[in-house]
């Protein structure tokens, strides 16, 4: 059964097993989050369960967000994200999840924003090859020959400097090292996409 929940990365530290392994781990806050709406597949379609995690001001909230959260009873939220679950029928619009979903040893998706690099060359990008940097070469970082002499075109899906990161990156199969219920922590082995203080959303790998 698939379950889920929002969070916030902390950020990246070590713990030691029993047997004094030094292991690196991740550490996000997740949740408390609470049920703001649920979608079901007779009447919507399909199965899902909106969650809002966060605290925020309600006077920073537009119009139809505060509606919204208003008709669930629920207070302002920060982030809102739907979950698509088969057991959405199972939650109740106002229930609270929390870390302790999620126990040491089970394995995870985690999804988030990678870190914006702005715009950025091929070098960074893709990982290119620079030019000599003696000799008066003058060819040190710029991309090389764009296409062939037939065509005079550049073909679609050629590597080039732009925008690098800020994209949705999902890492799998992660474990879970501890569990902290009481506030509301998890230490994941690994890294996990976005800067600290991203959100992320957590649930169970589908692939262990």
């Amino acid at each position: 059964m698939r379950k889920g929940i929002l969070g916030r990365k902390v950020g990246m530290t070590q713990v030691f097993t029993a047997a004094g392994e030094a292991v690196p781990v991740t550490v996000i806050e997740a949740g408390p989050c609470t049920v703001v709406q649920k979608k079901i597949l007779a009447r919507d379609g399909y199965s899902a369960v909106q969650v809002g995690f966060g605290m925020k001001r309600e006077r920073l909230l537009v119009k139809p967000v505060r509606g919204h959260l208003n008709k669930a009873g629920v207070q302002p939220v920060r982030f809102l994200k739907e979950l698509r679950l088969q057991n959405a029928e199972t939650y109740q619009v106002g229930q609270e999840i929390k870390a302790d979903i999620f126990t040491a040893g089970e394995h995870v998706d985690i999804t988030g924003a990678s870190k914006g690099r702005g715009f950025a060359g091929g070098i960074k990008r893709h990982g290119f090859h620079r030019g000599p940097m003696t000799h008066g070469s003058k060819y040190h970082r710029r991309p090389g020959s764009l296409a062939a002499k037939g065509p005079a075109r550049v073909f679609k899906g050629r590597k080039l400097p732009g925008h690098y990161g800020a994209e949705r990156v999902t890492v799998q199969n992660l474990e879970v090292v501890r569990v902290d219920a009481e506030s509301n922590l998890l230490a994941v082995k690994g890294a996990v996409p976005g800067p600290a203080g991203g959100m992320l959303v957590i649930k169970n790998s589908t692939k262990n």
